[in-house]
């Protein structure tokens, strides 16, 4: 399953479903900012990654608890709210709240419902990255760096240039308006605006990669 599967299609339109219901959001909303967040805290766990350390830890909690079955069940998700903001305490650190901010400026959400939205998608990405390893046959945290790269490099060529992919729709909806400023690309455009940098640079510069990687200074 890509990325942008799982953002689009039955499970994320099932957790979109189930935030609409629970929050009181659209089902678009919910989709717009899954296809942010879920991009950015891959991004975020790519970084982490880089480090022996970090990478055991990550390898040893996806072992343990994510095994992707949550995909077969997203509705699970919504009463995961107290592991998911654990995930996000680890993955962000003292930036949480920044993220959140931006997230909410950049979606219109308010800030009192990002952070348990986020809440809820942390376990279904961890479920995500679960059944990616597996099905790559990844077994130790030293392949996944490379692993979680490949994720987003994926996602970043199926949503380049491609303006009837379900998810720039979606995200060229949020933006208001259907011209966007990389060239097609709402998805560039939204993490870029959230970045605060050189959206077309950024891309130009490797795409999800490029724009993610601003957080880190790189």
């Amino acid at each position: 399953m890509s990325l942008i599967d799982l953002i689009t299609g039955t499970t994320g339109n099932k957790v979109a479903e189930d935030a609409e219901n629970k929050f009181g959001i659209s089902k678009g909303q919910m989709i717009g900012l899954a296809a942010v967040a879920v991009p950015l805290i891959i991004m975020y766990l790519k970084n982490k990654s880089e480090n022996t350390e970090e990478a055991a830890s990550l390898n040893k909690a996806l072992e343990k608890d994510h095994n992707g079955s949550i995909l077969n069940n997203p509705s699970e998700a919504m009463d995961k709210e107290s592991e998911g903001n654990s995930i996000l305490d680890h993955i962000f650190g003292d930036k949480k709240t920044e993220v959140e901010t931006s997230l909410s400026n950049k979606t219109g959400i308010s800030m009192s419902t990002i952070g348990p939205l986020l809440a809820t998608l942390a376990p279904i990405i961890m479920g995500y990255i679960g059944k990616e390893k597996q099905d790559s046959g990844v077994s130790s945290g030293g392949g996944l760096s490379d692993l979680l790269g490949g994720i987003l490099g994926k996602a970043s060529t199926e949503a380049k240039g491609e303006p009837s992919n379900p998810l720039n729709e979606i995200l060229g909806g949020l933006l208001g308006g259907g011209t966007t400023a990389s060239g097609g690309n709402p998805l560039n455009d939204l993490l870029g605006g959230l970045l605060g940098g050189n959206t077309s640079k950024k891309s130009e510069e490797g795409g999800l990669g490029g724009l993610l990687g601003g957080i880190f200074g790189k």
